[in-house]
């Protein structure tokens, strides 16, 4: 009977979809087979008599030697994990069986290639993150920390930031921006010509890097970047904006598959946004006054509390002006109540205008409009003020084609001079207001400390 040759070990070894691996006492490999080039990038002959432990993934050296004295040691390791840097620097998850051959002085081991399970296990894990990041934070600049911080466990990101489209102005904004070579950029017009702006215009998504061309016209924020990563944030059909990253070293650079990563992370993102601005938007809602965008009564005493709360504590004054437009109901029934809302809008705007940022405006009845001096240096201030905007609020107005002109009754009480709680001080300002109209309005008149109608002091002929 004839017997048939048997295929050479080695031979058989190169057939495996597995890379074997023998290292000796010294950690240099001794043989491996031709699985090995399709997993870590090198030919066998690139790598033998080279060290192991240099081709290990840095943040993996320490515990990969420690697990190899314990090898050696006479304690097998069946399923231990670490990543290496293929030859073209890309990084790769291996699971290894190894054991230690004390007759032959080597270390056997078989190299399975787990980078796409591992890859899967942490998007798994990023969706799972992302949902409970969306439950957990209060708003939407927290939000970008925490994704800033899981699209990092799956793809280098120390330079990473979000742009929002606002498709109303057609502006791109940017609300988290982290990057070593500079500030968070102004907000940009959709045709400004930038990577963003093109993302965002286009739906999809960007991958730039030294060996791929591109237009010329186009400039990343940064600038000199080397690579350039970005995916647009599509909800619902629509681009509301998009996820970047960007690297200024060739050791840290991005392929197509993490623009697939990055893709499919961003469809999760995109929903959370939308569905924190959605809460943003009731929230908003909930606390301002639909016509104007003032703060609402609510609103306006939480923040009239906290900021008597807060000079109580520290020392300071606070006032309160009751604004109040002369005649407003004239104007709605001589032009109809389209006109007068349009009056009310280009009202709460000039008030806007004449104060500080510090300082707060809400309306809190038809035609009455409080604001909260907030940090005065002394009382005085207040007066100023007042007539700055009652000065503002007398300059005509074009609304509807017509031009209209009003005037308006100012009532100022202020902490602590005429109370110590916002109930007192309202009631104050409110009747130093009333008496202005029982007079004949356009003036301003202080409150003094005993809050009644009758003791309200006039200063209208200093002032105005």
């Amino acid at each position: 009977m004839e017997t048939k040759a048997i295929t050479p070990l080695d031979k058989i070894l190169d057939l495996l979809w597995d890379a074997i691996c023998v290292v000796d006492t010294e950690g240099r490999y001794v043989f491996v087979s031709a699985a090995y080039e399709r997993i870590f990038g090198y030919a066998p002959d690139e790598v033998i008599g080279r060290r192991m432990i240099e081709l290990v993934h840095p943040d993996d050296r320490e515990l990969t030697l420690q697990t190899v004295a314990a090898i050696m040691g006479g304690q097998p390791q069946p399923h231990f994990q670490n990543r290496y840097v293929r030859k073209d620097g890309k990084v790769v998850h291996i699971m290894w069986s190894a054991r230690w051959s004390a007759l032959d002085g080597v270390r056997i081991a078989v190299a399975r290639d787990i980078t796409e399970l591992k890859r899967a296990e942490s998007m798994t894990t990023a969706l799972h993150a992302i949902s409970e990041a969306a439950h957990a934070s209060d708003d939407l600049p927290a939000l970008f920390a925490q994704i800033h911080q899981i699209i990092g466990s799956l793809l280098p990101a120390p330079n990473f930031f979000v742009a929002l489209y606002d498709a109303e102005c057609r502006q791109v904004s940017f609300p988290y921006f982290v990057d070593e070579r500079g500030g968070t950029p102004a907000p940009q017009g959709i045709d400004s010509g930038t990577l963003t702006a093109e993302l965002i215009r286009t739906g999809q998504a960007i991958l730039l890097t030294p060996d791929l061309s591109s237009d010329g016209s186009l400039a990343g924020h940064g600038g000199d970047a080397l690579h350039w990563l970005g995916v647009p944030l599509i909800s619902r059909g629509s681009t509301i904006g998009a996820l970047a990253v960007q690297s200024y070293s060739d050791a840290t650079r991005y392929t197509a598959a993490d623009k697939e990563l990055l893709q499919f992370v961003s469809t999760q993102v995109a929903a959370v946004i939308e569905r924190k601005q959605a809460e943003a938007r009731l929230h908003h809602i909930a606390r301002h006054d639909p016509l104007t965008d003032l703060a609402n009564r609510d609103l306006f005493y939480q923040q009239f509390d906290a900021a008597l709360d807060k000079a109580r504590r520290f020392g300071g004054h606070v006032a309160l002006l009751y604004i109040d437009l002369d005649k407003f109901k004239q104007v709605n029934d001589r032009f109809g109540h389209h006109t007068g809302d349009l009056l009310l809008c280009e009202v709460a705007q000039r008030i806007r205008q004449g104060l500080r940022e510090t300082d707060v405006v809400g309306r809190v009845g038809g035609d009455e409009f409080v604001v909260l001096l907030n940090d005065l240096h002394a009382p005085g201030d207040s007066l100023a003020v007042a007539e700055k905007l009652r000065a503002a609020l007398n300059e005509p107005f074009l609304l509807a084609g017509r031009q209209l002109q009003i005037s308006t009754s100012i009532g100022i009480a202020t902490f602590p001079h005429h109370g110590g709680e916002a109930r007192q001080l309202t009631r104050a300002a409110d009747y130093a207001m009333y008496h202005v109209k029982k007079n004949g309005g356009n003036r301003i008149r202080l409150a003094n400390a005993l809050d009644t109608p009758d003791d309200v002091a006039s200063v209208g002929d200093r002032v105005s």
